[in-house]
């Protein structure tokens, strides 16, 4: 009885110890602001949008720093509102997609994997995604699905095809509040607590930076370490539990 109660307080202490999150922060290479995210740690991702004056620029940056880049590919939104040039639509054949990927990730040095940007139509679909992930899993690169809808087939499409892949669990600034990005964050560390690890997203804005950059260095008074998102995708498949949480409201025009 003895022996047992101190394995489970080991595996508990190992548990608490071994909780991670990932995060990710989407929409680089906008504008000549977003560089303010340069600043936060290393480990944090950023998922460059293709074909932008700042892509190359930001992705050579961020490999300077031994930071990872991903691609954040522009799919097709229900709504179908206020998309990128170069989206990857429904109507598109197998050989569109696969040339649209190909142009995106010229435009996107150093990436080692991508998320989708909006996505809410395309990600339901089995054959772009099935195409999709063709493409990815030829070229050796992981997926994250940033769920953009509950019922996107990209995560299970991505496995099928032997892709690495995750999905995103928490938002932290969909709603842009220094309350609400507290509240997400928050969430996040939970998450990560429960399940062994935790995907977030953010976005390069003013507020987000600035809390992220005074919150990220307590993580570890928290029990929590701050990993690339390589070592999320290459460990999940180890773990016992999935975050299974339910997404937040999206708007459809992702």
């Amino acid at each position: 009885m003895r022996l047992f109660l101190i394995c489970c307080l080991l595996s508990i202490s190992f548990s608490a110890s071994a909780s991670q999150i990932a995060l990710i922060i989407d929409d680089m290479g906008n504008t000549k602001q977003d560089a303010q995210a340069f600043t936060l740690p290393a480990n944090v991702t950023f998922a460059i949008l293709p074909n932008k004056p700042l892509s190359k620029t930001f992705s050579n940056r961020a490999a300077a720093q031994q930071r990872e880049v991903i691609l954040h590919m522009p799919m097709e939104s229900l709504a179908g509102n206020n998309q990128e040039k170069n989206v990857l639509l429904s109507t598109m054949a197998p050989n569109q997609i696969v040339q649209t990927l190909k142009t995106a990730l010229s435009t996107v040095p150093h990436a080692v994997g991508v998320n989708n940007h909006m996505g809410s139509r395309l990600t339901q679909l089995t054959l772009p995604m099935s195409v999709t992930m063709e493409f990815l899993s030829e070229r050796g690169l992981f997926f994250v699905d940033s769920r953009t809808t509950r019922y996107s087939k990209a995560e299970i499409i991505a496995k099928k095809n032997g892709v690495l892949s995750t999905k995103r669990n928490v938002f932290i600034d969909h709603t842009p509040s220094l309350e609400q990005i507290d509240k997400q964050f928050n969430r996040l560390l939970s998450l990560s607590k429960k399940f062994g690890y935790a995907v977030g997203i953010a976005h390069p804005y003013p507020q987000t930076l600035e809390y992220l950059k005074t919150h990220l260095v307590t993580l570890q008074q928290h029990g929590i370490t701050l990993v690339k998102m390589s070592d999320v995708v290459s460990s999940s498949a180890s773990y016992a539990y999935h975050p299974k949480d339910k997404p937040e409201p999206i708007s459809p025009a992702l």
